[in-house]
């Protein structure tokens, strides 16, 4: 066995401030709240060196004394992360912004961002020994925790509402997992896999339950250091549904300010969401600590519609912590962006990825995101996952016609 240098220390509540151990199965602290990963920084610096980082593999293991698998061979990896981070030059000149950038996980196998909190959740699951685990999803989540799943060789339990995307019951499928589905939304499925978790004994993947899931999707957060040289954008912008992927970027940039990489200053973080469900916008206007549950949630980005996120209190610190703010876009807004972009740039985003452009433009009119700020939207998904978002009707042509 060959150790991963990690320098996990221990798992902590951010409610109670309890402490707990690393080396057994978590789910909910006793208070209610996730727990988080916390690590000693001062000996993941004794290997870790951003000046090394070049020597090593393009994916997110290259961070691998920040992440929570202790044995090289308990890492199930199919090569993610590392995904490009892309100049919207047009888009940009479009709206008012000087330096707007895509960072698009739409490459990432199983072709959204979920793939690395599968690849650092299953790795470790794996590693405790997990034999089942179960979770909602409103699609593209459990996709790639089925997907790792398997390779891992651990079986997979999935619950998803009946209107999630076709694509991702297939993946789900081939993936051999259990697929179930549920006429209503995703909040009912998490209280069927909660069910089926206390009778069973399961571990239950459902986000934020299990501390591991945040772990891969912080490395976003340390890529776009990187990728910036260590000098942080002004503004990043993240479509919110459960959240996790901000809450990640949050603390993946905190753990780079302890190590003395970055400085003491970070991006304004903007959790976007629909005008359909939009419980994080509600809350940060009211100046509220939490959410309260979106009844009658529906929008054409299927990934955010999530009515009450468990994680929603640590979005709503990041935000406040950064200067940031959350905002909620139209759907209509959502399917016009969507298609500007592709049409200016080449990048065809799933619509959660395109509710940021929306949300970038109003911002900007608001002059809450100014003409020279950097800005980074962070798109989640391969917008070809959501394949009967746009519709259109092209000419035919007969066999002897000419253009």
């Amino acid at each position: 066995m060959t150790r991963t240098n990690s320098a996990i220390d221990h798992l902590a509540c951010p409610k109670c401030g309890a402490v707990y151990p690393h080396h057994l199965p978590a789910q909910l602290f006793a208070c209610g709240s996730p727990l988080l990963v916390r690590y000693d920084l001062s000996k993941a610096g004794e290997s870790l060196d951003k000046s090394r980082l070049q020597d090593r593999a393009t994916d997110l293991w290259r961070y691998k004394e920040l992440l929570p698998v202790e044995w090289e061979e308990n890492i199930v990896t199919l090569g993610e992360g590392f995904t490009p981070l892309l100049p919207l030059t047009r888009a940009g000149a479009a709206v008012g912004v000087d330096a707007l950038y895509l960072k698009d996980e739409g490459v990432i196998p199983t072709g959204t961002f979920k793939a690395r909190g599968a690849a650092v959740g299953v790795s470790k699951a794996k590693e405790l020994g997990v034999r089942t685990l179960a979770m909602p999803t409103n699609g593209n989540a459990g996709a790639a925790w089925a997907v790792y799943g398997a390779r891992a060789g651990i079986d997979v339990k999935i619950v998803m509402p009946e209107d999630a995307p076709v694509i991702t019951r297939n993946e789900c499928a081939a993936a051999g997992a259990g697929l179930y589905l549920v006429r209503g939304l995703i909040s009912d499925c998490g209280k069927i896999v909660a069910r089926s978790v206390a009778g069973h004994g399961w571990y239950d993947a459902s986000t934020l339950k299990e501390p591991y899931r945040i772990e891969g999707k912080k490395t976003m957060g340390f890529e776009i250091a990187e990728q910036f040289a260590w000098v942080l954008p002004d503004v990043v912008l993240y479509p919110t549904g459960g959240g996790v992927g901000l809450i990640g970027i949050f603390k993946g940039l905190t753990e780079l300010q302890a190590l003395g990489w970055i400085g003491g200053k970070l991006p304004r973080l903007v959790a976007v969401q629909a005008e359909g469900c939009a419980p994080i916008v509600r809350a940060f206007e009211a100046g509220k600590p939490a959410s309260e549950f979106w009844e009658n949630a529906q929008t054409v980005a299927f990934g955010i519609n999530v009515p009450k996120a468990l994680g929603d209190f640590l979005v709503l610190e990041a935000i406040r912590a950064t200067g940031g703010c959350a905002a909620a876009v139209g759907d209509a807004e959502i399917l016009a962006a969507l298609s500007e972009l592709a049409r200016s740039e080449g990048v065809f985003l799933c619509p959660e990825g395109a509710a940021l452009y929306a949300a970038v433009k109003k911002l900007r009119g608001q002059g809450w995101i100014a003409p020279q700020d950097r800005v980074v939207m962070l798109n989640t998904g391969a917008g070809i996952k959501y394949p009967d978002t746009l519709h259109f009707d092209a000419p035919y042509l007969g066999l002897n016609d000419t253009l």
